[in-house]
């Protein structure tokens, strides 16, 4: 999993998940790897079924119909310390890490592969949250 640098931001604060999820998706769009259809595929699939993964991760990515959309495979990574909300206020699902994603054909499911065994351990997560800066996170996923 190739990761840019320019595509990790620390210390974000969002209100909801829908600011966050644009968020993502502006940065995918600023960085050429999707068109700007591609973020209301990223809000649709969320409502559709929720981006959150446990382990206070959440991996906003497009619909499958949004394919079309992608011009290059791409990982967005964000931290959020005091975390946004991608759950309900009766049943919180707090993210502190969010992986912005597109991927061209297939590769977007090796993509959440990649991430989804990384942040199975709780720990590797705890590490992305604390870290204070850029290189820090970006090391994490060095191959």
């Amino acid at each position: 999993m190739e990761i840019q640098k320019e595509l990790i931001k620390i210390n974000q604060n969002f209100s909801n998940k829908e600011e966050a999820i644009n968020y993502c998706g502006k940065l995918l769009v600023d960085g050429g790897y999707v068109n700007s259809n591609y973020v209301s595929a990223m809000l649709d699939r969320d409502k559709e079924l929720s981006v959150y993964m446990g382990n206070f991760i959440a991996i906003p990515h497009g619909k499958d119909s949004a394919k079309k959309e992608v011009l290059k495979t791409g990982v967005v990574i964000v931290q959020v310390p005091r975390g946004v909300n991608f759950g309900t206020e009766e049943n919180p699902k707090l993210a502190t890490m969010l992986f912005g994603i597109a991927g061209i054909e297939d590769e977007h499911l090796d993509l959440i592969q990649k991430i989804s065994i990384f942040c199975a351990d709780v720990d590797n997560v705890v590490k992305l949250a604390d870290a204070q800066t850029v290189e820090e996170i970006a090391k994490y996923f060095e191959n």
